[in-house]
């Protein structure tokens, strides 16, 4: 059996009477695309915050490479290695590309300039962040100088991707990444997704779209009522019969290892 990189063993959160999650268990391995899909209300946004340190459990464990950790904050999480990329996408449209990228891991100049005077290295981080962009193929964005408010909403997207997959050494969790995007865009999207497992980082892709879910996701966790119902495959079941588990008009079957 293979350990997983990222596991959660019965997460509770509750808000007073509110169970935001009742039992949360999630597991994803090396190399994959795990899809999590859920109604609203089924606790599937909780679950990815207290993965990624946004809120902390009442009970329950999680595990990073075997080993048990605890995060207060997002920044533990990402200290960790695990990034995430919210539907906000939480970038600064006035602030270039490079200058996004590196958006609270500014770049220092060497020697006295940086240690004393604080100044940035903003060569550095704009050859850093090319090379990022070319690592992913994204090659629409010519200037690296480029506000990202002149940018379109798939470059935006991708423009936090890459900011992610760059700093993210571990795991990537993207929400709803391909909202109010258009075709073409959500396509480029999708592809950005698969470069980023393809270079080894497995991604946990939060999203309503079950299209696109079951174009890219090598599994497919099924949260329902504050728990995990179950866990298919794209192969072994249909989008009809994800959606019956999904709202309970069909009783799910065994979590596929």
């Amino acid at each position: 059996m293979r350990e997983p990189v990222l596991q959660a063993k019965g997460l509770v959160k509750r808000y007073g009477m509110v169970t935001a999650i009742a039992s949360g268990d999630l597991e994803l391995y090396a190399g994959e695309i795990l899809a999590v899909i859920g109604d609203n209300g089924a606790g599937k946004t909780s679950l990815i915050k207290a993965l990624c340190g946004a809120i902390i459990p009442d009970s329950g464990e999680i595990f990073l490479d075997g080993k048990q950790v605890h995060f207060k904050t997002p920044m533990d999480a990402r200290r960790a290695g695990i990034e995430t990329v919210y539907q906000s996408l939480a970038v600064s449209p006035g602030l270039d590309i490079a200058d996004n990228l590196f958006l609270g891991r500014e770049v220092r100049k060497p020697g006295i300039l940086g240690s004393v005077f604080r100044m940035l290295d903003h060569k550095k981080m704009r050859d850093e962040a090319k090379r990022h962009m070319s690592e992913l193929g994204i090659a629409t964005l010519q200037n690296i100088r480029q506000a990202v408010e002149s940018l379109s909403g798939g470059q935006r997207q991708g423009v936090a991707v890459a900011r992610s997959a760059a700093f993210g050494s571990k795991v990537m969790i993207l929400d709803e990444p391909t909202a109010a995007l258009g075709v073409k865009e959500s396509n480029r999207v999708l592809q950005l997704i698969r470069d980023v497992r393809d270079r080894g980082l497995p991604v946990i892709l939060i999203s309503h779209n079950m299209p696109h879910v079951f174009e890219i996701a090598d599994r497919i966790h099924i949260q329902r009522l504050g728990r995990r119902a179950t866990v298919i495959t794209p192969q072994s079941h249909t989008m009809s019969e994800a959606v019956a588990f999904m709202t309970g008009a069909a009783e799910p079957p065994p979590p596929v290892a």
